[in-house]
């Protein structure tokens, strides 16, 4: 298991506290966890961009862009 450390400012670090002591878990259990989330969200992102890009060899669009082309 590897370990690492975070620097947090005061008032960060207060908040941190405040919010892992609301949600009833540590502040190491609340940061993994944040990270943890964090880092599955960004996969399935990257995992939907690249089904796009094999799907029809173009780079993904903005909604922006999607609701332009609709014209909407």
């Amino acid at each position: 298991m590897a370990i690492i450390s975070f620097e947090f400012s005061d008032k960060a670090y207060d908040v941190l506290e405040k919010v892992a002591e609301w949600r009833d878990v540590s502040i190491n259990e609340f940061v993994r966890r944040a990270v943890l989330e964090k880092m599955e969200d960004t996969e399935d992102l990257m995992s939907v961009q690249e089904a796009l890009r094999e799907d029809d060899g173009e780079e993904p669009i903005s909604h922006e862009e999607l609701w332009r082309r609709l014209g909407s």
